[in-house]
């Protein structure tokens, strides 16, 4: 018997990320990100929706469209039983099912965003504005389901690994120097507390603190380049 499932595409998002670096390792980390949920031709109907507008969050299932692996020439799934969580440095190895990885059997995500608005009559058919979420543009996008509170919220859940993991916010430097940069690129100013909000989660992967090394990453239309010096950001430039 075959041992596989096919999916349909039904929707794509649109976001201001063109690239994996900078995208938050977590849906609801940054309350201010903005993203739309487009539907796919086949899939633009309005009676889908219906009802949608009484909740306040959903949860997106989505494919983790750059990193497919090929199969075998077996024909069995290219797959390894252990990675490395970004968050640990890279440098431990825990079981795939024990993490979040996006290097897994089968390339699919789910994340929890919040409903920000439902648009049902656009020139694309109807979209929803999400916050929060943590995809790339383009991303394919296999389901949507309503969050339910009274389910989904497990009151003394535990965390395992990640709550012996320190979290700490990085310091943007506000300079006259970022200022002049901010007009000279004609950044858009509705981005600008979003871009900070990224910043300040420190979109550097976690075994890489080179406080001499420049990163950069794309963000709405942008390219971003910056330092970071023990707990202090300082944007470079803005292309």
């Amino acid at each position: 018997m075959e041992n596989k499932i096919e999916f349909h595409i039904i929707a794509k998002m649109k976001s201001d990320f063109n690239e994996k670096f900078g995208i938050p390792r977590q849906s609801g980390l940054l309350k201010k990100l903005r993203s739309t949920i487009v539907f796919e031709p086949e899939f633009r109907c309005a009676d889908a929706l219906r009802g949608l507008e009484g909740f306040s969050h959903l949860w997106i299932l989505w494919i983790f469209s750059e990193n497919i692996r090929e199969e075998q020439p077996n024909g069995k799934c290219n797959w390894s039983p252990t990675v490395r969580p970004p968050r640990l440095g890279g440098n431990k190895r825990l079981g795939v099912f024990a993490t979040r990885s996006s290097f897994r059997p089968n390339p699919v995500a789910m994340s929890c965003v919040k409903i920000e608005e439902i648009l049902l009559d656009t020139p694309q058919g109807p979209q929803i504005i999400v916050s929060g979420a943590d995809l790339m543009d383009g991303t394919p996008i296999v389901d949507i389901k309503p969050y339910l509170p009274y389910a989904d919220n497990i009151e003394g859940a535990s965390s395992g690994f990640t709550g012996q993991i320190e979290f700490n916010n990085l310091c943007v430097q506000q300079t006259e120097q970022l200022n002049g940069l901010l007009k000279k690129s004609r950044f858009p100013k509705e981005k600008w507390s979003t871009l900070l909000e990224i910043l300040s989660e420190d979109p550097r992967p976690a075994y890489q603190k080179d406080p001499n090394r420049v990163y950069g990453f794309k963000f709405a239309g942008h390219e971003i380049k910056f330092q970071v010096a023990d707990n202090n950001l300082e944007i470079i430039d803005i292309l």
